[in-house]
């Protein structure tokens, strides 16, 4: 890799990044986030509109929220569609992919595919946010289209890298789409907002098994195709 000093630490964030599913306790103070987010809005968008928004949840109000969406979750499932984030029809080479992580999570775990108790209570620790002491909760307008879906994910990642360089780690959670009457209701959200995903943040158990996944990324040479370079 052709990488001098001064990337190296980006170089360095983006590789460790990985999504963590059990934190330790330790918390995160408001400074630390207010600094992580201000990093993250120098992420580029359509006519710098900047068009995200973000709700900073730790203590007794991620315990709410946590607690509100797990009830709902438990009692009937998610309550609407949460849009076209994943497909209506798995097709491959995205079937495998996806089965493959969720089958290598559960082992780590030790639960079975036919146990669903245990994994229904492994995805309800997605909506305490895998204990992680800050629950981020991000939302758009929704007056906005696609285009600003995609600057919302720019930012999204650059708070996940940025938490890198605080020590720190994250885990993005679509999860929380599904319950948008019951997110609205618990943070007083106004009707023009939609939540577009959850995030945890913390620092991460070095113990717990489930952090020792690594899924697989495939190389450039599988998905981009170069033209015009020279030999």
């Amino acid at each position: 890799m052709n990488v001098n000093a001064a990337t190296l630490p980006v170089v360095d964030a983006i590789r460790s990044r990985r999504s963590i599913r059990r934190f330790l306790p330790t918390p995160v103070d408001a400074g630390t986030v207010r600094e992580i987010l201000d990093l993250a809005a120098c992420a580029p968008s359509g006519s710098n509109v900047q068009p995200w928004k973000v709700y900073a949840l730790a203590g007794a109000e991620k315990e709410a929220l946590g607690r509100a969406v797990t009830e709902k979750y438990l009692a009937s499932g998610a309550e609407e569609d949460g849009g076209d984030y994943y497909p209506r029809r798995w097709v491959e080479p995205w079937l495998s992919r996806r089965r493959k992580v969720g089958a290598d999570l559960y082992a780590l775990l030790g639960i079975g595919r036919c146990d669903k108790e245990k994994r229904t209570r492994q995805w309800t620790r997605n909506y305490r946010f895998f204990d992680a002491p800050v629950g981020l909760i991000f939302t758009t307008d929704r007056v906005f289209g696609t285009g600003m879906l995609l600057d919302n994910g720019m930012f999204m990642e650059n708070v996940m890298l940025a938490a890198r360089a605080y020590g720190l780690d994250t885990c993005p959670q679509a999860a929380f789409i599904d319950f948008q009457a019951t997110i609205r209701q618990t943070l007083g959200l106004p009707e023009n907002e939609r939540v577009i995903c959850g995030m945890a943040l913390g620092y991460a158990d070095p113990d717990a098994p489930e952090n020792r996944l690594r899924t697989e990324r495939v190389p450039a040479g599988a998905f981009a195709d170069f033209r015009g370079f020279a030999p």
